[in-house]
């Protein structure tokens, strides 16, 4: 009864809405409770390569910069507001939580309708993201039979469909969430998670620099413009703004900017992995801390986070799940982190370690440490919810709830046959558990390997 209400508690509270991205980098507070202060100057932005990121524990970014810029004009504070999505942001704009989005946001009708456009930015087009080999698509005819990936609700999305009609069909549209930045997207094209997505030039172009391989050549959309959102009815702030951008302080500082953020921009110098010499990982003194909370060996912890993202502390998964120990938005944020911190390796190892203690706390049944670390194990990949049923499952059927091998795993692999998944004692229903059976392996296989090596 006691782990099936514990169970209860974690399922609310990893399935409930997401926080919104609002963490402020000046002083904390909430974009939806905001009584904005004439003076201070609020602006929401998102996280990505040339807006907002974190490098040597410092707010970075092109849109960052340039907004502080304004606000130094303006002779107001700034206070940023990070999103998870754009539609985030305009919500924000719209309601008056904000009073300027600072970001690429590129021109549609919807939006001159309703927002004023200022500060613009160099126009763009969308490209198709790919790595040359020998599938590189080279025309739009030869876009049938392909699968592309694009976020909800986005620019991308809308032309590809539109293009898709435009060759008469063929094109697989693999919608993501729209809390999936085209930074994500990029990377997992560059990581082979994908094979294509769709992104403006400005921004696939950056990473051509770093990845030899990397393609951005095929044009799908025509030249937009882009730039910062404010509302229609802030005359104030537009002739504000009109004012600082004549100026040529504001020019010069925006050719610095560029030079900055789009020659060398920092972000990709930040995501370089360096391995210590004689270390597993450049983690290893933060796998020994958090270790210590959960009484394991912190080779154990290493090899979690090997076989979640190969030590990359910038990974996402074409899920959402982030950073080294490839936590969910909405597991993370149960724990205390946001879009803006999840990929910090520090906050997000000690997230997955307090993941780790909640599993541990589920089944404090299973006596035996090894034996409790393989149904933990198994709930890190797949979630416990199917694991708890294969363990009803093997109970019925005469096996040993609390032993993985031969016992419980062998349920939860059957959780794929109706026959079983069926059963009055199935709670969570149909599950495919090869990715998780291999996972427990690998990861208890590394562990050892990591223990002899060190």
């Amino acid at each position: 009864m006691i782990v099936r209400l514990l169970l209860g508690f974690f399922l609310i509270l990893f399935s409930c809405t997401e926080d919104k991205h609002e963490i402020s980098t000046s002083s904390t507070g909430e974009a939806d409770s905001l009584n904005l202060q004439l003076d201070t100057l609020h602006v929401a932005t998102m996280y990505g390569s040339t807006s907002y990121f974190i490098f040597r524990d410092e707010v970075v970014g092109y849109d960052v910069e340039l907004s502080g810029n304004l606000s130094s004009y303006l002779g107001r504070p700034v206070r940023y507001h990070i999103a998870g999505t754009r539609q985030q942001m305009v919500d924000w704009l719209d309601e008056g939580n904000v009073d300027m989005i600072a970001y690429d946001v590129y021109e549609t009708r919807e939006l001159k309708q309703n927002f004023q456009f200022v500060a613009y930015q160099p126009d763009s087009y969308l490209v198709l993201v790919q790595m040359i080999d020998f599938n590189t698509v080279t025309t739009i005819t030869e876009l049938r039979g392909k699968t592309i990936h694009v976020p909800e609700n986005s620019p991308q999305l809308h032309r590809l469909r539109s293009l898709n009609r435009e060759i008469g069909g063929g094109i697989t549209i693999e919608i993501v969430s729209d809390t999936i930045s085209s930074d994500d997207l990029i990377n997992q094209v560059i990581n082979k998670k994908i094979e294509y997505t769709v992104a403006y030039f400005k921004k696939a172009i950056l990473y051509k620099e770093h990845n030899r391989r990397f393609d951005c050549r095929l044009q799908l959309g025509f030249t937009q413009r882009n730039g910062w959102l404010i509302r229609k009815d802030d005359k104030d702030l537009a002739d504000q703004i009109a004012s600082w951008e004549s100026l040529p302080e504001t020019e010069l500082f925006r050719s610095q900017l560029y030079g900055k953020y789009i020659v060398r921009n920092p972000y990709f110098t930040s995501s370089r992995l360096r391995i210590p010499r004689g270390a597993l990982s450049p983690y290893d003194d933060l796998f020994k801390k958090y270790a210590k909370e959960i009484g394991w060996e912190w080779q154990l912890l290493a090899a979690i986070a090997f076989h979640e993202s190969g030590f990359d502390s910038a990974q996402v998964s074409r899920r959402g799940a982030s950073g080294l120990m490839q936590l969910m938005p909405r597991t993370a944020a149960s724990f205390g982190l946001s879009r803006e911190n999840i990929l910090n390796p520090e906050l997000n190892i000690e997230a997955g370690v307090q993941y780790i203690k909640s599993l541990n706390l589920m089944f404090r049944k299973i006596e035996n440490m090894e034996e409790r670390i393989k149904f933990i194990l198994a709930s890190y990949n797949s979630g416990p919810a199917h694991v708890l049923d294969a363990m009803s499952l093997a109970k019925k059927h005469g096996q040993n709830p609390y032993i993985w091998h031969e016992h419980v795993e062998v349920y939860l692999e059957k959780k794929s046959d109706p026959d079983y998944y069926n059963d009055e004692v199935v709670k969570y229903g149909k599950f495919r558990a090869t990715e998780t059976l291999r996972y427990v392996r690998n990861t208890l296989t590394t562990y050892q390997k990591f223990k002899g090596g060190v």
